[in-house]
């Protein structure tokens, strides 16, 4: 019901109450009908339920099943550490997910506690949970309202309504019934809503709405209604997973089949199975993933993005639309006076120290000191932006020489203050008057003009009025200022001459026209984000001549681009829309409804986007986006709560930051996994090589599980850690629907995951065919056989190989053009590896859980010759590929 159209009787009436308030009995009464007064949340998934859903995976089952099978056949070291990786995963799981959880605890924080009531025609104080729809609330400075009502009494109230509207000036209330249907929040004057702060005055309201059928409950929800999000990352993974499950236990069945029809034993044929299963899944993955997008975390954060949830940050690498809010992200969040008008020209026409005009602009900056109620950082923003200029202009001083005697203040209907003052110096008063420019323009019937006051002519008011209308079209706000001189010293001496009448025969000064800048470094980072194929939206609830002139000077709204209006847009079809969306760059008097409206309009295109925000209206599109970006300094606890990324600095500039680092962790995520997979191909192709040509398994799933949980997960780390490379944010945002198992991805991961089995097995048969005799026996293990020696060859060479690997899956580009220096981890990575791997060869007691045998000089060198020859290879492909580029 539009409570705002109705005068106040009428709405007592439909509200069936009066001035009076309702009585106990018809509150308890309607405290059963429509409920408790409070935000309700949907129960979240309790902590062991996530925990549990964390094993709901397939490769998390054969992983299950190749630890049951190694303990029934005394492989305990391998069951163990198989269960110590699942049960590490589930864990990283359950926290991240439980961080993530985005609560309604700090909407309910905004609720008041108690509320003061009218009932039965006395005040009382209740609890705000009991306020029922009919209740009189009385509202006074410093209380949060504690429910919507429409307001049936005012005396010079105002309210804060920016957590919920985004306007961040005070709004001045009023009881008057408004015209027109479609009338948004901000400019509901009559009415208040829950949460809102009142900022001065006092006034009456009967409510009209509790709990969640307030605006808030509204927006509360909103957010009960959005699902979690799952990002491209991990719909991708979730893909990958499924089909490398798949063909993983497709292969098993095949070598369990093989082996079991050329006669061998059962127990062989099921530890083949179980080698090449725990050779497959790359068992650290999830954790490589995690650690990765963590480092990144760290990265943002200090680059002023503060990352809650870990999957944000590979998802900001995606981003192909940025909703973005005007104020305080792309503008500066503080009224500038950015022009002075007096003499008839701005002042930017003119070089003001060659002109006559010096005395004009110094009056105008006095009047704009004088008339004026702010104090240092306190007071109405617009004010203070006339202070700081007067300052800058060296008329801050002017209150020291002009004392106060008598104000008429600024009232919604007057449009405009004046003051009285006394020159101390000269012992005579003078008038100063400051509003809208329709409002004192007319009051003026002279002019100040090269230092001299003058009769005001049409032609004058002409070019004066076109000034407004240039600013007015550019989206500032306009004050104009005027005084009575010292010259009227006998008129304004008569009796009877005081706030009322000292408004009349003004004599104009000029012009100032105010705006909230935009920030500097924000026209370069809208141009960054186009050139890196990202469209910039401008979302918000400011008025739509003000939004495009932003919108215009950030380089968001340009030719052939569209503004719409909360109001424009609710006439629109979802068709429409959707047709008219990649022309539309500015959104403005929207509500939280139309934001969460644009944002679905866009993912319905397949488009992955951010949004940004900072009130409590935010906050359903914030955790509807693919990506949620909440304001660190001005933003909510509301909009901080249901975001995914908090900018501490509250800059869109710092968004752009944020997406290439975003793609640079993707790409490192896409090069680490391409790293574990090639690396667990080559295992996969030694170990069907052996179950085909009827040879003894080459590994013993100790050491797989070696080589994928430590000499693995190190060259991976680093490869996480790798530095962007010049260009990235060049290039298009991926396709979030892409999947990493790509045609290209695919036969890189064969070509590298063959070159390294082929070396591996070259070293196996070696082993076989040079296994006899004694070792240089450094671990003590003098008895040598030739399965042992070739399956500490094989081992050593697959371990060895795939640490070269890690050099080779840094980037798409030669070591030579990367250089080692760029990123020093992987080269600590590789030295750690062979300190790892020399241990498990020489020291005595691992040498023994590693069944590892001692080896000859000449069977290392192979070993080394073996493993290092596939990455000479790749390494050749890329210098060449290179240097045809």
């Amino acid at each position: 019901m539009d409570w705002f159209r109705m005068p106040a009787r009428q709405v007592l009436e439909q509200l069936g109450s009066s001035a009076q308030g309702i009585s106990r009995q018809e509150a308890n009464e309607r405290l059963k009908q429509y409920g408790k007064n409070t935000i309700r949340e949907r129960k979240p998934k309790a902590w062991w339920q996530v925990f549990f859903g964390q094993f709901n995976d397939l490769l998390v089952w054969i992983l299950i099943a190749a630890a049951v099978v190694s303990a029934m056949t005394d492989n305990r070291e391998s069951s163990i550490v198989i269960g110590a990786v699942l049960l590490l995963n589930a864990v990283l799981g359950t926290i991240e997910h439980q961080k993530a959880e985005k609560s309604l605890e700090s909407l309910r924080r905004l609720s008041a506690p108690w509320a003061a009531v009218i009932r039965e025609g006395k005040k009382k104080r209740i609890p705000a949970e009991e306020v029922v729809p009919g209740d009189i609330l009385v509202l006074e400075t410093g209380d949060l309202a504690a429910a919507d009502g429409r307001l049936l009494e005012t005396v010079q109230m105002q309210v804060n309504e920016s957590s919920l509207t985004g306007e961040s000036v005070e709004v001045e209330k009023n009881i008057a019934a408004i015209k027109g249907s479609q009338v948004p929040l901000a400019a509901q004057m009559n009415m208040v809503f829950a949460g809102t702060l009142i900022t001065g005055g006092r006034g009456l309201c009967a409510v009209t709405a509790t709990g969640m059928d307030t605006e808030i409950g509204k927006i509360a929800a909103l957010m009960n209604e959005t699902e979690e999000k799952r990002t491209p990352l991990e719909i991708s993974l979730d893909r990958f997973s499924g089909k490398l499950a798949a063909g993983i236990l497709a292969v098993c069945v095949v070598v369990f089949w093989l082996d079991t029809y050329r006669g061998a034993p059962l127990l062989e044929a099921v530890m083949f199975s179980v080698a090449l299963a725990v050779a497959a899944i790359p068992e650290a993955l999830g954790s490589i993933v995690t650690i990765v997008q963590a480092m990144g975390t760290r990265k943002m954060a200090g680059e002023n993005g503060i990352i809650k949830d870990l999957k944000a940050v590979e998802s900001l690498g995606c981003v192909s639309v940025i909703c973005t809010d005007k104020t305080g992200t792309l503008t500066q969040n503080r009224m500038e006076a950015e022009e002075i008008y007096y003499d008839f020209c701005p002042e930017a026409c003119r070089d003001l120290a060659e002109t006559k005009e010096a005395e004009s602009r110094k009056l105008l900056w006095r009047a704009a000191a004088l008339v004026n109620n702010a104090s240092g950082e306190n007071g109405e923003p617009t004010e203070l932006a006339l202070l700081r200029g007067a300052e800058e202009a060296g008329e801050g001083e002017a209150r020291n020489r002009y004392l106060r005697k008598g104000e008429q203040p600024f009232d919604s209907s007057r449009k405009r203050m004046s003051v009285c003052c006394l020159d101390t110096e000269t012992g005579s008063e003078i008038v100063f008057a400051k509003g809208a420019f329709e409002s004192i323009l007319p009051r003026c019937n002279r002019i100040f003009s090269s230092g001299q006051i003058r009769e005001i002519r049409e032609s004058d008011k002409s070019r004066i009025k076109m000034q407004n209308q240039h600013w007015g079209a550019e989206g500032m706000r306009v004050l104009a200022f005027a005084f009575r001189p010292e010259s009227d010293l006998e008129e304004m001496a008569l009796p009877g001459f005081g706030p009322k009448t000292w408004e009349q025969n003004l004599v104009f000064i000029g012009m100032a026209a105010l705006s909230d800048p935009l920030r500097p470094e924000t026209k370069g980072a809208v141009l960054a984000a186009r050139e890196a194929g990202i469209r910039s939206v401008m979302i918000t609830g400011d008025h739509p001549v003000t939004a495009a002139s932003i919108a215009r000077k950030a380089g968001i709204l340009g030719p052939g681009g569209i503004v719409v209006s909360g109001p424009e847009l609710d006439e629109m079809g979802e068709k429409e829309l959707g047709a008219k969306l990649e022309q539309i760059s500015v959104y403005a008097r929207v509500s939280p409804q139309h934001k969460l409206r644009i944002v679905e309009a866009w993912q319905k295109k397949g488009r992955i986007t951010a949004m940004t925000g900072d009130g409590v209206n935010d906050a359903p599109a914030l955790k509807k986006a693919d990506i949620g970006i909440a304001m660190g300094r001005s933003g909510t606890e509301v909009s901080k709560d249901a975001a995914d990324m908090i900018l501490a600095d509250d800059n869109f500039a710092t968004i752009i930051k944020a997406v290439s680092n975003g793609r640079n962790v993707y790409r490192n995520i896409k090069n680490a996994i391409g790293f574990l997979l090639s690396g667990n191909m080559a295992g996969i192709f030694c170990v069907l090589y052996a179950s085909f040509t009827m040879l003894p398994m080459p590994f013993l799933p100790v050491h797989l599980l070696f080589i994928n949980l430590v000499t693995d997960s190190l060259p991976a780390l680093a490869i996480g850690m790798e530095p962007a490379e010049e260009g990235l944010l060049k290039q298009p945002p991926r396709n979030g629907k892409e999947g990493i198992l790509n045609v290209n991805f695919l036969k890189d991961l064969l070509i590298q995951g063959l070159l390294i089995a082929v070396c591996t097995m070259a070293a196996f048969r070696m082993g076989l065919e040079s296994g006899t005799g004694p070792g240089l026996g450094f671990g003590g293990n003098l008895a040598r056989n030739p399965q042992a020696v070739a399956t500490t060859m094989a081992f050593t060479t697959l371990t060895l190989a795939r640490l070269f690997h890690g050099f080779n899956c840094r980037s798409a580009h030669s070591i030579l053009w990367l250089g080692f220096g760029s990123n020093p981890y992987s080269v600590m990575a590789f030295e750690t590896g062979v300190l790892l791997l020399a241990a498990v060869l020489f020291v005595p007691g691992l040498q023994i859980l590693f069944a590892a045998s001692d080896l000859r000089l000449f069977e290392i060198g192979g070993v080394l010759i073996c493993a290092l020859l596939p990455t000479v290879l790749i390494q050749a492909q890329k210098i060449l590929r290179e240097g045809r580029s």
